[in-house]
């Protein structure tokens, strides 16, 4: 199958933060997904990316959902909740209703999309131990809705790579560049893009054993510098998506 429009919606991950790109602006997974697809097919392809960081499910479905529609994308990826769990206050079926508004309305528009599960990332920080039982749910439906609506999905959370704190930036909340490289290697491979497979997800080679005084070390910093400015946006009521647009508004040729 060839694409020749796509269209990526979301909100952090999408956008790409933390995978700095050759020109100075987040890259990301979506960017890398691009490009391997117009590679592949050898021609430029139109791609937007109307992600925006700190959004909520509701929020991508009442911001992004028109525009995307508007596009005629035959290709779109949609991975959102991430905000929605880490909330104290947490609607699974209102996420999951707003994922499924979101799927179907793409697929009826006869786009592909693609997305993917939420890798349990207890094991890269504890803070994430508290919502597991809401992440573990969340990608049981994930799942489900997939199989119902017939939308693709690459299920990083059943390979323990995506546990591998080494795939993860310093902040413990997103992917790091080469996390996001395996991502879009991952989707490739679902997409049935030719030289892409499971090699994705091949473990790294084993972590050296890190002293109780370096780890203190690494939790005191990542406390005062991400987990600290986070719980004060929760208590002002802002976002890091305040005052943020998209990057990639319209559809723009990227590659081959």
């Amino acid at each position: 199958m060839r694409f020749t429009r796509y269209v990526a919606i979301g909100d952090s991950s999408t956008e790409g933060l933390e995978d700095p790109g050759p020109n100075g602006r987040h890259r990301g997974w979506a960017d890398r997904l691009a490009l391997h697809v117009a590679q592949a097919q050898g021609a430029p392809l139109l791609y937007a990316n109307l992600a925006i960081r700190g959004r909520k499910t509701r929020e991508i479905r009442d911001e992004q959902l028109e525009p995307a529609l508007a596009m005629r994308p035959d290709l779109a990826s949609v991975f959102a909740g991430t905000n929605d769990i880490i909330r104290s206050a947490y609607d699974a079926q209102q996420v999951l209703d707003d994922l499924r508004t979101m799927h179907g309305a793409l697929r009826d528009i006869g786009a592909t999309v693609v997305t993917i599960t939420m890798p349990d990332l207890s094991e890269v920080t504890p803070f994430a131990s508290r919502a597991r039982p809401r992440l573990l749910a969340f990608n049981e439906s994930v799942r489900a809705l997939c199989g119902e609506t017939g939308s693709l999905l690459l299920d990083v959370a059943r390979h323990p790579v995506a546990c591998d704190p080494r795939l993860w930036h310093e902040d413990r909340l997103h992917a790091n560049d080469e996390g996001h490289r395996r991502i879009a290697a991952g989707l490739a491979g679902v997409l049935g893009l030719p030289g892409f497979d499971d090699t994705w997800a091949a473990p790294l080679p084993p972590r050296e054993v890190t002293g109780a005084w370096e780890r203190a070390r690494r939790e005191a910093y990542w406390m005062t510098q991400y987990l600290m400015p986070w719980l004060l946006r929760r208590l002002t009521g802002r976002s890091s998506g305040d005052g943020v647009v998209p990057k990639r508004p319209s559809l723009q040729p990227i590659g081959p």
